[in-house]
């Protein structure tokens, strides 16, 4: 799957868990840089890029296995499963 970043937002507390995983565009010109959006809308600017993007991986989901309880519904409707 090329040009989507997985993007993680995360907690505001002092431990920086991950609340939900989204999926954003890849900025023009970059394959690890997300975009100003991701595909749920939200802005990506306070949200932490994952080490891996989906591209590295094709023919796997967007979303790792290790976060599917956090996957965003939205930016999974949006990007599809695979």
């Amino acid at each position: 799957m090329s040009g989507i970043v997985v993007v993680y937002e995360m907690s505001g507390d002092d431990e920086r868990s991950v609340l939900r995983v989204h999926a954003a565009p890849a900025a023009p010109g970059m394959t690890t840089v997300p975009g100003p959006r991701t595909f749920c809308g939200k802005d990506t600017f306070a949200m932490e890029a994952a080490s891996w993007t989906p591209s590295a991986d094709p023919g796997s989901p967007w979303c790792a296995p290790e976060d599917e309880s956090r996957r965003c519904p939205a930016c999974d409707d949006a990007v599809g499963s695979g």
